[in-house]
């Protein structure tokens, strides 16, 4: 096999695993691969704002303001109006939201920060260069995406809810 045709399966490899985790997210929590992600970070950082979870999630504020919306409708998250700064407005999980955290599955992103974390700075250096060259290959570096393995628009419905 031509080393061109390696890359491509390799590639192939990594965006099959990412579409079959999100469908193993959905069946088994109802959520989309970021609407587990904000819950992730609400789990760790609640109460927050939305601005400051967008940051947290590195993805917009709108997007994060339309993922929570669909997340309330569920049940899964709490927004109340700060008390002394009613312009504030506070996010936490609901008690359902708790529950659903308890048993949700860890997700590549983690996988991949622990064992990129694990690598010598150098290694981390020629991954990224290597990614980079291939973003550019594929003419995608001028894309703008949020730092997860998931395809699609992130503030879309839930897979089966369109």
């Amino acid at each position: 096999m031509e080393k061109s045709q390696e890359a491509l399966v390799l590639l192939r490899q990594i965006f099959r695993s990412a579409d079959m985790q999100e469908k193993e997210i959905s069946r088994s929590t109802g959520l989309t691969l970021p609407q587990l992600m904000t819950m992730q970070a609400l789990r760790h950082t609640a109460p927050i704002t939305t601005g400051e979870l967008a940051k947290e999630v590195s993805i917009t504020q709108a997007t994060v303001t339309s993922i929570l919306d669909r997340l309330e409708k569920k049940g899964l998250v709490t927004r109340e109006r700060g008390l002394e700064d009613k312009r504030k407005v506070w996010i936490n999980l609901s008690t359902e939201g708790w529950e659903l955290m308890k048993g949700a599955p860890t997700t590549q992103q983690d996988m991949f920060t622990r064992r990129f974390d694990d690598l010598q700075s150098w290694e981390q250096s020629m991954v990224i260069a290597a990614l980079e060259r291939v973003a550019f290959m594929l003419d995608a570096q001028h894309l703008d995406a949020a730092p997860m393995l998931d395809v699609g628009q992130i503030d879309r419905a839930e897979v089966g809810n369109k």
